[in-house]
């Protein structure tokens, strides 16, 4: 494909993003599965030529960034305490899985070698951190969950990867050393630790030393990169590298990087997110063409494997189950013995279970499959059932089991509410401003200032005795606000539109109606 016609379909491809996006909002489904089926159904059309998603640019083009995104907005102090939970998930809960589904595939299949069809288990084992991503934007769950399913999906790709890797090795050379494999993983990992924190390390240094704005988003946007690429240059676990590395750029952002650069880089962050994340889907379903054609079946599937690849589909979801109950069961028994050990109850286990959807890590892995290694047509197909089947049908009906088995949120509230954070700051910015508006001798210089600064200081303290019923009083005022906003902007269209106002001078008030306009709804969706 020339240069010029590579550029023309990817503007293509942006286009369908957008415009199945919106038919995703106004049909209100899942974005990912409308794109998903979408990227499938264009895939066949004729005289469109066949995209080939290589395997290695897919993993270090998309997962770094939409990986890292989750790391800086993960809450560092849950991800702390729930940790025992998250590895679980994300080393078990994987190993597990990759043993189940390499039984039962065997079980369907005896001439299949065990190797293979545990690689095929580690192909589909390790749920997907985009499409995770793709799915709790939707959905509202209980904090313990959400933590334990966003920190599963940043760790879990790794142990994906790495036990895929020891079984292709192992039925290509028909040699396995369970120590030298316990060895290696150990090594992959705790070596991606280092990089990522030396990384991470070396972000805090040099930003502090920034003062441009552009050099700094510059910067914080294509860190996850340089961990994954630095990592997978010394061989260690380039996706651990990243979480490590996105972990310490979330902690420390707050105190380094200015307001305004912030705001302007989560606003820059989050549309490269939602391009990347929606343009995974998109050729996760271009891809099946090229895999139907690749398998050299005259573009279809042999019917003897609908069987084969049903059982893959039900051992993976099966398994999740199995491993997640017996885990909570653990921790029943652990709980009564006067262990410090909360169970999640079949409620939270149950959303759980069924939250385990695959995308383009599966996909990645499954594409990378040497071309001598027995069962790869199995595998292909498998791994793209396995996307299609947990996007498809757990992605879209999350939203609907969680509203049947109403998990309940048995974590503790934090100590102070969002209500009394505020008040809290309110005091703070009050005795700042006392200090200020008085002379030495007493005498007051900034009445009004201080009068508004005490009066905002009592109204947060009426606001945090009953936070709620405020908010509800308040809302006819967030709407009058919008609206007051609204015709001040207006106003200064029209000032510039009539040549009264210089374009700077639009550009700079603007910006403030923004900031106004951008409070007033945080002020709203409390």
């Amino acid at each position: 494909m020339h240069a010029l016609e590579a550029f023309d379909l990817i503007l293509v491809l942006l286009a369908l993003v957008f415009c199945l996006h919106w038919v995703a909002l106004k049909l209100k489904w899942l974005p990912a599965t409308v794109l998903l089926i979408g990227g499938g159904l264009i895939a066949f059309t004729p005289g469109l030529p066949i995209i080939e998603l290589d395997p290695e640019l897919a993993l270090a083009l998309f997962l770094p960034p939409l990986l890292v995104d989750g790391a800086i907005n993960t809450a560092l102090g849950r991800f702390r305490y729930h940790l025992r939970g998250i590895l679980s998930l994300a080393v078990g809960a994987i190993v597990f899985t990759t043993l189940i589904v390499g039984v039962v595939t065997h079980w369907l299949v005896p001439s299949l070698p065990w190797a293979a069809c545990f690689a095929l288990g580690a192909v589909v084992s390790p749920p997907d951190a985009v499409s995770a991503r793709a799915v709790l934007k939707g959905v509202t769950l209980p904090r313990r969950l959400t933590t334990l399913l966003e920190g599963e999906s940043l760790l879990n790709d790794a142990t994906g990867l790495i036990l895929f890797r020891f079984a292709v090795a192992a039925a290509l050379t028909g040699a396995f050393s369970l120590t030298d494999a316990v060895w290696d993983f150990s090594i992959l990992a705790v070596g991606g630790v280092a990089v990522g924190a030396a990384i991470g390390l070396a972000w805090l240094f040099v930003v502090k030393r920034l003062d441009d704005r552009m050099l700094i988003i510059g910067l914080n946007l294509t860190l996850c990169w340089v961990a994954y690429l630095a990592a997978e240059a010394v061989h260690v676990s380039g996706v651990i590298a990243v979480v490590v590395a996105g972990l310490i750029q979330g902690w420390y952002q707050h105190e380094v990087v200015p307001a305004a650069v912030r705001l302007q880089g989560r606003g820059a962050g989050e549309l490269m997110s939602f391009v990347l994340e929606a343009m995974v889907f998109m050729l996760i379903g271009f891809s099946l063409r090229g895999v139907i054609e690749r398998m050299g079946q005259d573009g279809g599937v042999d019917p003897a494997m609908g069987w084969v690849v049903l059982g893959v589909v039900g051992a993976v979801t099966v398994a999740r189950f199995v491993w997640v109950f017996g885990a909570d069961a653990v921790m029943v028994v652990a709980h009564r013995l006067g262990l410090k050990r909360e169970p999640l109850g079949w409620r939270q286990a149950t959303v759980l279970s069924w939250a385990g959807m695959r995308g383009v890590v599966t996909l990645a892995i499954a594409l990378t499959v040497p071309l001598e290694l027995p069962g790869r047509d199995l595998i292909l197909i498998s791994a793209f059932a396995v996307i299609f089947v947990t996007v498809i049908v757990q992605g879209c009906s999350l939203g609907w089991l969680i509203r049947l088995v109403k998990p309940v949120d048995l974590e503790p509230a934090a100590e102070v509410s969002m209500a009394q954070a505020e008040l809290a700051m309110a005091r703070a910015k009050l005795e700042v401003v006392e200090a200020f508006a008085y002379a030495p001798d007493g005498t007051l210089l900034h009445p009004q200032m201080l009068e508004m600064h005490t009066r905002r200081t009592q109204y947060m303290e009426t606001y945090a005795e009953n936070a709620e019923q405020e908010l509800e009083n308040m809302q006819p005022q967030f709407d009058a606000s919008l609206e007051a906003v609204g015709a001040a902007r207006a106003v200064l269209l029209g000032l510039h539109r009539t040549g009264q106002i210089e374009d700077e001078v639009l550009h700079s008030l603007e910006r403030d109606l923004d900031v106004e306009e951008m409070t007033i709804f945080f002020q709203r969706s409390e």
